[in-house]
C-alpha cells in the first residue's frame, strides 16, 4: 500500500486540512467549469504532401478531463505539440485563457542534469522555496533589529507566512514524497542523481514534477509508460481528483476509462467528439456507426432504384418523367460513407488437440539476487486462459522462460501434457528474423505456408501491399508488433505464451487480438500490464506477491472484488487450488519475520501515534505564524527543526502503518 493510500485512511487534523483544501479547490472548479481553457479552431498541418490535421476544433474547459484517442500514426502527438507550442499549425488557432498554465508530458521527453530525484522535484516549487527563504532572513533580521525597524520586519514577516501558509508551503515535502512514492521511487532513490536513472525512471520523474506543478491544463503523452499496475491505479485516482483540466493520450483503456469525461476521435485530420469515458465512448461509436450506415445505405439503395429508373426510360415514353429525376438526383445531398476505423481480422490457428492437462508446475523454484518463487505448484488445463499479475522485476517473464525451457528452474520441475506445441510472443520481439523480408520472415520453421497462405496471414494482422517486402527491422513499433503476433498464428501451435503481447498496438488493433484469443480453441498463458485485456481475456489469473504466488478463477474484475472486500479474504477465497510459497502457516509467518522492517505493533497503536503527530505538527504551524514568536529568531529555527523531525516521524510511521495492515 502507498503512503498515499495511509493518507486516505487516517483522519488527523493534518488530514482533515488537506481534504477541506481538496474540497474547495473541487468548489472552485465546479464554479468555473463553464470557463473554456483552450480553444482550438480549424487546425490544419501537413508534412510534405500528407495532411496530417486537416481542421480540427474543439475546446477544454476548466477541470475538464477529456481522452485522446485514435489509431496509431494519425497524428496525436502532432496534435499535441502543436497546442504545446513545440510546431506552429499551417493554419487555424490555438487560444488560451488569459493566465492559463499549460504543463506538456512529451512520451519521449530527456531530462538532464546533476541535481538529485528530490532536487529535482523541489525545482517545481523554486518560487515558494525562494519566499521561504525570505521568511527565514526577515525572522534572522528580526533577532537583531532595533525597535523601529522591528515592528515593519514583523509585519512583513507575518505577511510572508500567511504566504506559505495559504499557498501550502509548510507541507512542500510531504507532497513531493507523496507523489514520488505514488510514481513507485523507492526512499533510497530520492538521492539519486539523475545521470544514474533508467529512461523509464526519468519519464516517471517528469511525470512527478508536472503533477506538483498543478498547471490548469496538462497535456498527458501516454503518462503510464513505465508505470506498474499499482503505480498506474494510483495516477489514476491522482488525476481524478486533480482540479486541473487534462487531454490525455493513452493506450490504456482502464485508465481512460477511470479518468476522462469526455473522448475527442481524431481520425482522417479531424475530430468528433463524445461525451463520457472510455466505454461510453466505444458504445456511441457503434451506434453513431450503425446509424450512418443505415441512412448512408438508405440513401445508396434510392439514389440506384432513381437511377435505375433513369436508365430503363431515358429514350422511352417516360423520357418527361426521367428527367425530372436525373434534376432531382443532381440536387440531392449526397450523405458520405462512415468515417470506420477499421480493425485488422486477427486469428490464430489452434493446431492440433493438446491432452487434458497442458502444463503441470510442482516444486517450482527460481531466484537470482532474491526469490522469485519458491516451492510453486499449478495446472494449467486444455482451453483455458490464464493471466500473470505482478509488479515489475517480480519474475513473471522469468517464469514463462520456465516454462518455455529457455530458463532452468532452481529447483521441482515443469511437465508439457501431450501434443502440446509452443509459441511464445517475447516482449522484446525477437522470434522472427528481422533481417528478412516480412514475407519471409513469418515462415515458421519445420512447416510448410505457401507464399499466398503467408500473404494472406499478414493481411488477417493489418499488414498488406509493399509493407510485405520491407525487412522487418525496418517496420514502426506496432507494425513489427504485428508481424510478430502473425509469426505466431504460423505455427499454428495450440499453446500461446504471451509476454505483454499489446505493446506498440493502438485499441482497435488491441480489441482484435482480445476476440481473436477469447476465441482461441487452445490454451493461452500471458503477462500484461493492460488491465482491459486482462479482463477480457483471462479466466484464470496467477498472482506474484511478496513471499509467494496465489491462483485466482476469474479475471481482472475478481482480483479487483477479493482485493477490495479485503486482502486476506483475496487469498484465501481466490480458489480451490490456490498455491502458496508454502503451505504451511510456521513457513508463513517465518516468511514475513523475514520481511518485516519494523518490529511488531498493533494497527491501532500505531494509528494513534499517527493522529498525535498530526496533531504536533498543526500546533507546531499554527505557532509558526503567532506573533511571540516572530520576535525570537532562535525559536523559529528550532520550531521549523521540530516541524521537519515531526514530518520525518510521520513518513516512518505510515510506512509502519503499511507493513502492519500487511503482515500482522
Amino acid at each position: 500500500m502507498a503512503v498515499s493510500d495511509v493518507v486516505l485512511r487516517c483522519d488527523g487534523p493534518y488530514h482533515r486540512k488537506h481534504r477541506q483544501a481538496s474540497q474547495a479547490r473541487k468548489k472552485i472548479a465546479k464554479l468555473s467549469s463553464t470557463m473554456i481553457v483552450l480553444t482550438v479552431s480549424g487546425v490544419a498541418k501537413r508534412y510534405g504532401a500528407d495532411p496530417v490535421l486537416a481542421g480540427v476544433s474543439f475546446d477544454v474547459r476548466a477541470g475538464e478531463k477529456v481522452g485522446l484517442v485514435g489509431p496509431n500514426g494519425v497524428g496525436k502527438t502532432t496534435l499535441f505539440n502543436v497546442l504545446a507550442g513545440v510546431d506552429e499549425p499551417d493554419s487555424g488557432e490555438v487560444r488560451f485563457s488569459t493566465g492559463v498554465r499549460v504543463g506538456y508530458l512529451e512520451q519521449h521527453a530527456s531530462l538532464e542534469g546533476s541535481q538529485t530525484v528530490w532536487e529535482a522535484s523541489r525545482e517545481v516549487f523554486r518560487d515558494l522555496l525562494n519566499l521561504a527563504n525570505e521568511a527565514e532572513l526577515v525572522a534572522t533580521q528580526m533577532a537583531t533589529a532595533e525597535d523601529s525597524q522591528r515592528t515593519l520586519l514583523e509585519k512583513k514577516f507575518d505577511q510572508l507566512q500567511q504566504e506559505l501558509q495559504h499557498r501550502g508551503g509548510y507541507e512542500l515535502d510531504h507532497r513531493i514524497e507523496r507523489v514520488l512514492d505514488g510514481l513507485g521511487f523507492r526512499k533510497d532513490e530520492f538521492q539519486q542523481p539523475l545521470g544514474q536513472l533508467s529512461g523509464g525512471q526519468k519519464n516517471r520523474l517528469l511525470l512527478a514534477k508536472l503533477l506538483l506543478w498543478e498547471p490548469d491544463l496538462m497535456l498527458l503523452d501516454e503518462p503510464s509508460n513505465h508505470l506498474d499496475m499499482e503505480a498506474t491505479q494510483w495516477l489514476e485516482g491522482y488525476l481524478s481528483a486533480s482540479s486541473s483540466a487534462l487531454i490525455v493520450v493513452s493506450h490504456d483503456r482502464f485508465l481512460l476509462n477511470q479518468v476522462t469525461q469526455r473522448t475527442l476521435e481524431l481520425f482522417e485530420g479531424t475530430t468528433d467528439s463524445y461525451k463520457g469515458n472510455f466505454l461510453a465512448y466505444w458504445r456511441q461509436k457503434e451506434e453513431r456507426l450503425q446509424s450512418q450506415r443505415r441512412t448512408y445505405e438508405r440513401q445508396q439503395d434510392e439514389i440506384a432504384r432513381i437511377e435505375d429508373f433513369i436508365r430503363r426510360n431515358h429514350h422511352g415514353q417516360k423520357h418527361a418523367q426521367a428527367e425530372d429525376r436525373r434534376k432531382k438526383l443532381e440536387k440531392i445531398e449526397r450523405v458520405d460513407s462512415p468515417r470506420e476505423i477499421l480493425a485488422p481480422a486477427m486469428v490464430f490457428p489452434a493446431g492440433q488437440r493438446a491432452g487434458d492437462i497442458v502444463i503441470r508446475a510442482a516444486g517450482l523454484t527460481k531466484a537470482y539476487e532474491f526469490p522469485l518463487f519458491e516451492k510453486f505448484d499449478f495446472t494449467i488445463e486444455r482451453g483455458q486462459k490464464w493471466g500473470i499479475l505482478g509488479p515489475n522485476g517480480c519474475g513473471k517473464t522469468t517464469l514463462l522462460r520456465c516454462i518455455t525451457g529457455e530458463v532452468k528452474p532452481d529447483e521441482g520441475e515443469i511437465r508439457l501434457g501431450s501434443n502440446v506445441e509452443i509459441a511464445y510472443f517475447d516482449q522484446l520481439l525477437t522470434p522472427m528474423d528481422s533481417g528478412a523480408e516480412l514475407l519471409e520472415a513469418v515462415r515458421p520453421k519445420g512447416k510448410t505456408i505457401t507464399e499466398q497462405m503467408r500473404r494472406d496471414l499478414l493481411a488477417r494482422f493489418g499488414l498488406t501491399g509493399d509493407i510485405v517486402f520491407q525487412k522487418a527491422n525496418s517496420l514502426s513499433g506496432g507494425q513489427r508488433n504485428r508481424a510478430c503476433l502473425a509469426f505466431l498464428a504460423a505455427q499454428a501451435a495450440n499453446l500461446l505464451i504471451l509476454d505483454e503481447p499489446t505493446n506498440h498496438l493502438d485499441l482497435w488493433a488491441r480489441d482484435a487480438l482480445e476476440a481473436c484469443l477469447k476465441g482461441f480453441a487452445g490454451t493461452v498463458l500471458l503477462v500484461s500490464h493492460d488491465r482491459f485485456f486482462l479482463n477480457r481475456v483471462a479466466d484464470h489469473l496467477l498472482v506474484v506477491e511478496p513471499g509467494r504466488i496465489r491462483t485466482i478463477e476469474g479475471n481482472y474484475d475478481t482480483y479487483l472484488a477479493l482485493a477490495r472486500r479485503d486482502p486476506a479474504c483475496a487469498a484465501a477465497g481466490s480458489n480451490k487450488r490456490e498455491s502458496s510459497v508454502t503451505s504451511r502457516d510456521q513457513d508463513r509467518q517465518l516468511a514475513k519475520r523475514k520481511r518485516r522492517k519494523f518490529p511488531y505493533r498493533k494497527v491501532v497503536d500505531i494509528e494513534a501515534e499517527i493522529m498525535e503527530c498530526e496533531a504536533r505538527l498543526e500546533e507546531l504551524h499554527e505557532s509558526l505564524a503567532s506573533p511571540e514568536l516572530l520576535r525570537d529568531g532562535q525559536r523559529i529555527k528550532a520550531t521549523k527543526a521540530e516541524v521537519d523531525q515531526q514530518r520525518s516521524k510521520l513518513t516512518t510511521l505510515y510506512e509502519h502503518w503499511e507493513e502492519a495492515v500487511e503482515l500482522n
